[in-house]
């Protein structure tokens, strides 16, 4: 039998705020955390000028700056989507009480933290100093500080965790996937303890020019940025890059009850599938999500009776939210009047390969605290015969008992995965 695997720690760097309980609290408030881009020069050209940033200033305020929230010097060798994870990582730990200082605890902590994209701004900048200046313009720091897995390497290093040190880089599925190795790592033995999820910091001219010719994003909101995304609505038409990172500490189940630590949520199910389909658009149907569903809830030995919310990948595009509409529609037919379903993306835009441990942790949080989380900008549904479930439009719903959840991601080449959480029995 598969060891258990729990919930102790939570770490949030994103738009709507750095920290889980202002991130989580502005979520619920309706904060968008999308803005203008027209006051930055180098995103004059794009036909897009807006994101979601992380805001930065005081981490008093729930902002980030990298003085406050790394060591000195960590800001000159890592970049910024590694910051974001080293910070979001050290909320989870001490949110876990996790500070191992023996060997063997060490031995049995383990990191899975990925990215989609890494680190653009190196690869452009680098690229510019080389073209113009050859290779004594390159810095030495420039492949370590774009390599993937360097988030997941540099907090191993800060805290000697000397279990399975390993990153995913599957697009926007990268977050959920990184929490779903993880969770197996803990269920088969190589560790105890790990510390998961995705981050991401790509808001760079090239990306969003590379996605707007792509047609992915939604255009014509530079005076009206916040009321860009806007899952499942009829005016839906493309979704807003972001940035941020989540990272939770996962445990197996007897390790943090003999530690007496404080537990979320269970983390009961990971569903992988793929959609052989499309390089960046889903199956109408919604046939890998509906399998990665259906996968999830067979690991968790749960039915779809069992689950009374699904944190939604929605991005806002019109192909993808409503594959997965049907995909959810599928999976819990018979179950139309009771399923909730939001996409908490209308907040926080798309965060990439962050995106699935972000929404993975504020599903957690919806769970332990039985409230279902808003979709921004849901006012008008563009076939109420088709998009006939709750999709919690514009405001939080605090009215119903949330046993258990799923959470989707899926990405480019038609990847897929969804997570379980639970209370704990």
């Amino acid at each position: 039998m598969a060891r258990r695997v729990v919930v102790t720690g939570l770490g949030l760097v994103t738009p709507v705020g750095v920290g889980v309980k202002t991130a989580w609290n502005n979520l619920l408030k309706g904060h968008c955390g999308i803005v203008s881009l027209t006051d930055q020069p180098a995103f004059d050209s794009l036909p897009v000028k807006i994101a979601a940033l992380v805001p930065r200033g005081s981490k008093d305020q729930g902002q980030f700056s990298a003085s406050e929230w790394l060591d000195p010097g960590d800001d000159r060798v890592m970049a910024t989507f590694t910051q974001y994870a080293i910070a979001a990582a050290r909320q989870a730990l001490q949110d876990a009480n996790w500070a191992p200082s023996c060997v063997h605890e060490k031995e049995r902590t383990g990191v899975c933290i990925g990215s989609g994209m890494g680190s653009f701004e190196d690869i452009v900048s680098t690229s510019i100093a080389f073209t113009s200046g050859g290779p004594r313009k390159v810095s030495p720091m420039f492949v370590p500080k774009i390599l993937i897995n360097m988030a997941a390497g540099h907090l191993t290093m800060k805290y000697g965790f000397q279990g399975p040190n390993h990153a995913v880089s599957t697009a926007c599925t990268t977050g959920a996937h990184s929490i779903g190795d993880a969770m197996r790592f803990i269920q088969y033995g190589d560790a105890d303890v790990m510390v998961a999820g995705g981050t991401e910091a790509c808001v760079h001219p090239l990306a969003i020019a590379g996605f707007a010719r792509a047609k992915s994003l939604a255009t014509g909101y530079e005076t009206k940025p916040t009321e860009a995304s806007r899952p499942f609505d009829q005016d839906r038409a493309g979704f807003v890059m972001g940035e941020g990172s989540g990272i939770m500490v996962l445990e197996e189940y007897e390790h943090a009850k003999k530690r007496g630590v404080p537990i979320y949520a269970e983390l009961k199910g990971y569903g992988l599938s793929g959609d052989a389909h499309h390089m960046t658009a889903p199956p109408q149907s919604g046939l890998g999500a509906i399998n990665s569903m259906k996968r999830a809830l067979t690991a968790s030995n749960l039915t779809p009776a069992d689950i009374d919310y699904v944190n939604a990948h929605a991005t806002s595009t019109s192909v993808g939210d409503a594959a997965e509409n049907n995909a959810i529609k599928t999976v819990f037919d018979g179950q139309w009047d009771r399923i909730n379903v939001s996409s908490t993306k209308g907040a926080t835009g798309h965060l990439l390969g962050a995106a699935g441990s972000v929404e993975a942790i504020f599903t957690v949080l919806a769970v332990k605290n039985n409230i279902l989380p808003p979709t921004l900008n849901l006012y008008q549904l563009s076939n109420k015969e088709e998009f006939n479930l709750n999709y919690v439009p514009l405001k939080a719903q605090s009215d119903k008992i949330i046993r258990a959840a799923l959470t989707n991601s899926f990405g480019f080449g038609g990847t897929n995965a969804t997570l379980c959480f639970a209370k704990l029995d």
